[in-house]
């Protein structure tokens, strides 16, 4: 295999090890600042595989910081110039290519209304870098590939790194020096079974919860725009509140079952969704017998969503391949979108 969206992926060991190169110092006096005037709520601002970045950094924080996080919908300060009273508080936005004119427009009006704006971007000369006075390079490089791979995996580590200088947190840091070696151990795991079962689908399920559910949503998405497969995202804890519906004999059914206290219930439904006859997909680290893929595990939990889908782009590659797909040029699909 010899597309772009497979050798970006692999190369995201090296991202984040650049990270902790150019881009922790910054943190941690970032971290420090909101340590010494904290907001009282954080908003994200971000769209497709970065607003899946934001919503691991939203849990993340609030788990860990307990301080409250939104996304905040665009619209409200691009289409509808809404008097949001943010000031003192932390805005965070995160894009590969710091051009969208919503992401632009949304965080500097946010910062003129007081807001400590915070760019976490690949392209650091972009415009949404000059629109925010903090800048937080992903050092991912020139992504050619339209399915981002590497930049959101350097997405979701920089966030982690931001949440722990703001915790003062040393395990998590200590765990984020070694996250390169143990993303390298995530693609050397096999994943040819649920290559096999996806690649002759046209729809699946994949499921994850917590930390885990911002995997779940960016795998759905890679899965619809590099193999053109219906495939919907959604919480363990959400199934049985009308997706359920949908299970029937075969149906695919992907499940992130990461360590953590969401796990439990994560493996009681695969389950019970084998019990009716879905065609389901476990994926959890290698003390769970019933797996079908194997997860590597990190030096904290709170990192195993990152390698958790540091595998699947191997599988998404994969399945695009036998699709008779290239990932790299889906159709409609451009590499900067450019919305408002």
């Amino acid at each position: 295999m010899g597309s772009l969206m497979l050798k970006e992926a692999l190369a995201s060991a090296s991202v984040v090890s650049a990270q902790r190169l150019q881009a922790d110092e910054g943190l941690a006096v970032l971290g420090r600042t909101l340590v010494e005037k904290p907001p009282q709520v954080v908003l994200t601002v971000a769209r497709g595989s970065s607003d899946h970045a934001a919503n691991y950094f939203g849990y993340l924080t609030m788990l860990t910081v307990g301080v409250p996080v939104v996304s905040l919908p665009m619209s409200l300060a691009t289409l509808h110039h809404a008097p949001l009273a943010v000031n003192g508080q932390l805005a965070v936005a995160v894009s590969q290519s710091g051009q969208s004119p919503d992401l632009v427009e949304t965080m500097a009006a946010l910062g003129q209304r007081g807001a400590t704006t915070v760019a976490f971007v690949n392209r650091t000369e972009s415009p949404l870098a000059h629109a925010c006075k903090w800048t937080v390079p992903l050092c991912a490089g020139p992504e050619q590939s339209v399915a981002a791979t590497k930049s959101y995996i350097g997405a979701l580590a920089a966030l982690a790194r931001l949440v722990g200088h703001w915790r003062r947190d040393p395990k998590l840091l200590k765990a984020l020096a070694a996250l390169p070696t143990h993303l390298e151990q995530a693609t050397q795991i096999d994943g040819s079974l649920a290559v096999d079962a996806l690649a002759v689908t046209d729809r699946a399920m994949v499921v994850g919860r917590g930390l885990g559910f911002a995997v779940a949503a960016e795998a759905a998405l890679k899965l619809k725009e590099t193999s053109s497969i219906q495939a919907e995202a959604f919480s363990g804890a959400e199934i049985k509140h009308g997706p359920m519906a949908l299970i029937e004999q075969g149906y695919p059914l992907f499940i992130f079952a990461l360590r953590g206290p969401e796990q439990k219930g994560l493996l009681e439904l695969a389950t019970e969704m084998r019990g009716r006859g879905a065609r389901v997909i476990l994926a959890a680290p290698a003390d769970v017998k019933e797996r079908d893929v194997t997860l590597a595990v990190s030096e904290n939990e709170v990192l195993d969503p990152i390698l958790a889908i540091q595998t699947f782009y191997l599988i998404a590659a994969r399945v695009a391949e036998m699709r008779g797909l290239n990932p790299d040029v889906p159709r409609h699909l451009s590499k900067v979108t450019h919305t408002r």
